[in-house]
């Protein structure tokens, strides 16, 4: 279905996705920046992003959610980690109480935008149930996440086309599949499977996680510090239990790139007295990589490592094995030096497929954006393209602080441009600087390790030196800071 200039609906600012960031920004412009005009499209049937989309057993945060729940609506469970449906249902209740819904328009799949330095907006073209939709807007901030909802990381596993068993990708989780009497095995050692181990488990003969290298991973509690402070409201609680959680964890973030090698003797000491004698740390829990470098995977008071012990005289029900995978044979998994798990089932819990910007193709004047020949400013911003925003989060906190941040910086910046009578924002790194910078220069945004993150190549980069906004970002309390207090106008060019 075609449309014509009468068809265009027009607004202020235009947030694309309606997960955490996009719920946190609309909240932020309806109450700092109320006199804009401003738009949710979401391309799902609701809100609620990842947790909306991912349904494996025990699927839950790997951040305490208050930190990576909203500053403005205190989270009510008494579970800091929690599992994805009241995750999901505190979004819903944060949108309905807020009257979050009337900006947002579901099943609005942005495919396009076209920047014009005449008319001054973006042009973006939508897909709404196979009928295309236009849009106009001064601002475009997208709340899209940083994977591929639709598409998993292609799992690079020898043979298994051999195999006769199910194999099960956790992105793409079967509602009716039964895996009672089954043996399992799950390959990864990250969030994914220190999460979904000990809840599939008690529901097959046996699991096993086959790493190929193990992640660091430490028992948390899953408590309010504060819970039995029955005299204090709950909105104190909340505010002191958010910023123990900040305070705590970027002290021990620090400590770990401080003292890097007694960060990790520590790790693997508290972990041997989580294991079964039948386990040993070395080579199961002595990963090759410094804390840190990669996240460390939260186990909520110990789950993982209680589902490896044996209960009331039975055999554990999960086991690990460390290996690299040989091929895939018929009925199960052959490791190099012979080893073989013999399998119903295999899940790929092997990273996600990294997607800057929901795959949106974006163009200046015409020209294609290949984003991942942009610098990151202000952790929201390409040099060169005009009143384009995208929302990122921490690699070694919570998302959310870092999107919200983002979010106050586009009530601030929106704010100063209105007062001045200008319309475009526009980053600009200095021509010379920018011919210099070479591939030795650039650092992914989330700057980790991991595999998934170095087979990115649609993602702008951070500068390893910049300096002011071209830096990356890291200091939570300082960012904070920043994003309210601090000149948001360097490297801008504004008119």
């Amino acid at each position: 279905m075609g449309s014509s200039q009468n068809d265009t609906e027009s607004y202020d600012i235009v947030v694309v996705g309606a997960g955490l960031a996009g719920i946190n920004a609309a909240y932020r412009f309806k109450t700092k920046i109320p006199d804009a005009k401003i738009a949710v499209l979401e391309a799902r049937d609701s809100i609620g992003g990842t947790w909306e989309i991912f349904k494996y057993p025990g699927i839950r945060s790997d951040s305490d959610l208050y930190t990576y729940g909203f500053s403005w609506e205190p989270w009510p469970y008494d579970t800091p980690i929690a599992e994805g449906h009241l995750i999901l249902s505190y979004l819903h209740h944060c949108v309905k109480k807020h009257d979050l819904g009337k900006y947002m328009s579901f099943r609005h799949k942005v495919t396009g935008g076209d920047w014009s330095s005449e008319t001054r907006k973006w042009t973006l073209s939508v897909d709404h149930d196979g009928h295309k939709k236009i849009y106009s807007t001064s601002f475009v901030v997208l709340g899209t996440g940083y994977y591929d909802y639709d598409n998993p990381l292609p799992a690079i596993i020898p043979g298994i086309e051999n195999f006769n068993g199910k194999v099960i990708h956790p992105q793409f989780w079967p509602n009716d599949f039964d895996f009672s009497d089954k043996e399992v095995v799950v390959i990864g050692s990250g969030a994914t499977a220190i999460t979904l181990i000990p809840n599939l488990a008690p529901l097959t003969k046996h699991t096993t996680m086959l790493q190929r290298s193990p992640s660091y991973v430490t028992a948390v509690s899953n408590k309010s510090a504060f819970a039995n402070w029955w005299f204090l409201p709950q909105g104190v609680k909340h505010w002191l239990d958010r910023v123990r959680a900040i305070t705590r964890g970027a002290f021990y973030v620090s400590l770990c790139q401080l003292y890097p090698e007694q960060a990790r003797r520590r790790f693997i000491e508290t972990t041997a007295q989580l294991l079964p004698s039948t386990i040993s740390t070395d080579p199961h829990f002595t990963p090759r990589y410094l804390p840190w470098e990669q996240r460390v995977c939260l186990s909520p008071d110990g789950d993982f490592f209680k589902c490896l012990h044996g209960k009331d005289g039975q055999p554990a029900k999960a086991s690990v094995v460390t290996a690299t995978i040989d091929t895939v044979a018929e009925d199960g998994i052959v490791c190099q030096g012979g080893q073989k798990l013999k399998t119903d089932v295999i899940i790929t819990a092997t990273g996600l497929k990294m997607r800057w910007g929901g795959g949106i193709l974006f163009r200046v004047d015409g020209e294609l954006i290949s984003p991942n020949e942009h610098v990151i400013w202000d952790d929201c911003m390409m040099n060169d393209v005009p009143n384009l925003v995208f929302m990122l989060g921490y690699a070694r906190a919570s998302w959310t602080l870092g999107t919200d941040n983002t979010a106050i910086t586009v009530c601030r910046l929106w704010k100063d441009m209105k007062k001045r009578g200008q319309e475009i924002a526009l980053p600009k790194l200095p021509a010379q600087q920018l011919q210099h910078v070479g591939e030795d220069d650039k650092k992914h945004w989330l700057d980790l390790s991991a595999t998934y993150l170095k087979r990115d190549t649609t993602s702008p980069f951070n500068l390893k030196n910049g300096k002011g906004p071209w830096k990356a970002k890291g200091n939570v309390w300082f960012d904070w800071l920043f994003a309210r207090f601090g000149n948001i106008r360097q490297s801008l060019a504004l008119s």
